[in-house]
């Protein structure tokens, strides 16, 4: 596990830094949202799912269905989240790692449900997953100027988008 020792490494002088792991952590506390990476019927799946830092993991509700059980299977998952800082004009993009484990204890499954963690969707959320974390990893960056992007042919007239 990424124990977040030493100092944040730049990448390119500039550009990209890289995070160390309590500053990941920090950052995963200060959104509502990510996004789980599983593996479904040998492809890889991406689903929007609620998320708390709780206890060195993230923790999130679902229903039974195709993502609870793609999370629980054998394979490791990922948990990606990311913001941006209008202040600096920095965006950051954290990765945990993990293995998901259902919370059944119930004295867990009390705690789990105090957590400030609000679905989204309607419907049935009955079963707590945490994913404790193998590595965590982050970056940080600043956003680039659209001008950056632009060619002779970007003013150009274009096909209606459908």
């Amino acid at each position: 596990m990424d124990t977040g020792e030493g100092t944040a490494q730049m990448e390119s002088t500039d550009t990209v830094e890289t995070l160390e792991a309590h500053t990941c952590w920090s950052l995963m506390r200060s959104v509502p949202i990510g996004r789980l990476a599983v593996i479904v019927d040998g492809h890889p799946e991406i689903f929007p799912i609620n998320v708390v830092v709780d206890r060195g993991s993230v923790v999130f509700r679902t229903g039974e269905g195709t993502k609870a059980q793609a999370a629980m299977s054998d394979a490791p998952v990922a948990i990606e989240a990311d913001g941006f800082d209008p202040e600096t004009g920095r965006a950051w993009s954290v990765v945990v790692k993990g293995r998901a484990h259902t919370i059944t204890d119930v004295e867990a499954v009390i705690d789990s449900a105090d957590l400030p963690l609000e679905p989204w969707q309607a419907g049935r959320k009955d079963r707590f997953i945490r994913v404790r974390a193998d590595e965590v990893t982050g970056r940080r960056f600043p956003v680039a100027d659209a001008s950056v992007w632009r060619t002779p042919a970007s003013g150009g007239t274009r096909a209606a988008m459908e």
